[in-house]
Formats: C-alpha cells, structure tokens, sequence
C-alpha cells in the first residue's frame, strides 16, 4: 500500500500505539489500514451414476498457475455468505448447477494471506461448459486426475481428504470436516500443454 484511500496521503508502515503488528498508517489524517486474509471459496463438484464417482475439475485459463487443474474457486465478493461464494464460482468457472452440500475442507495458506474453504456438491446435471477463467472443465474419476498437473498444494490436499473420506462413505460412514495449514508453495511452473 502506497497510499491513504481516506486521505491520498503516502501512508508509512509502522506499529500503532496499542498495537503489536506493523500496519500501513497515514501520517496526515492517522488512518490505520488493517490487511486481512482473503477467503478462497470453492466446491467439489461430483457426478455419481452406476457407482461410478467423478469430480469435476477446470483447467485454468488465468494466471497464476495458467493451463493447471483446479476445483472451481475463487475469491469471496462483499455481501456473499461462503456457500453462496462456492455456488457462484462453479457457476462462473464451469458452468455447473450444483447441490451444495457440508463444508469439507478449510485450509490455512498464511504465506500467501488466504483461507480456502471447499464444500461438497452435487452436478445437478451435466450440462457445464467451461467460464472466462477457464480453458476447459472435465470429469475425472479418482485414478483420472492429473494428479502432477494441479493448481495449488490446497486442491491436491482438498482431493486427496475427498478421496480417502469416500472409502469411509462406501463403507457407512460419511464425509468428514478437514482443517490443515498448507505449509508447501506451488511446484516450480512447467510449460503448459
């Protein structure tokens, strides 16, 4: 931050008096500007037909990550609740018409100031198409995934908790609530295909 939005006065980094942490303060009108992690919203979109599970993934057409796979998410908007977050991504990122379902996972990534939170849901059909941000959107059964083309350490961790969950569901149980802290950056960048 360079600049009071309160004011236009170049704003210094400092810790107020009160305070333990530094913060962007404006000298001229004494503003101080709090900065707050930013919630990443998304979805695990499933199709289920003759016992067949698969996952709706999109492939990123946008950086950061560009040509990668994700789940659709993305950034919470003012005045949303996080479930209405979830539903609009995957309607903006893959066309889709979900069921939400539980949140399933919340993830702390603290290197890059954000909190994602995923929910599960269910395709209400199969009519989805790929959104601006996306080059193409795709079922995938679990032994499908490009595992090694994934966007981000939270959409690996997202669908390997789904995945291993689903055992317990085949076998009576029900999906879990996940939470972990996300501690390893993106792989180094590849050519996209």
């Amino acid at each position: 931050m360079k600049f009071c939005s309160e004011c236009a006065h170049p704003v210094a980094l400092a810790i107020p008096e009160g305070d333990n942490r530094p913060r962007y303060v404006c000298p001229q009108c004494h503003t101080i500007h709090y900065q707050n992690p930013k919630l990443v919203i998304g979805s695990i979109p499933v199709w289920e037909q003759d016992g067949q599970l698969q996952v709706l993934l999109c492939r990123r057409a946008i950086e950061p990550r560009y040509g990668y796979w994700t789940l659709p998410a993305g950034f919470m908007e003012n005045e949303e609740t996080t479930s209405q977050a979830a539903v609009r991504e995957t309607e903006e990122e893959a066309g889709a018409n979900v069921e939400l379902g539980n949140l399933f996972t919340l993830l702390n990534v603290a290197h890059v100031h954000q909190v994602h939170l995923f929910y599960l849901a269910t395709l209400r059909d199969l009519e989805f198409a790929p959104g601006i941000e996306s080059l193409e959107v795709q079922l995938f059964t679990e032994d499908q995934i490009p595992w090694d083309e994934l966007a981000f350490p939270t959409i690996r961790s997202t669908l390997e908790l789904f995945f291993a969950d689903r055992i317990k569901v085949r076998e009576g149980g029900s999906y879990g609530f996940h939470s972990r802290d996300i501690h390893r950056p993106m792989i180094a960048p590849r050519e996209p295909d």
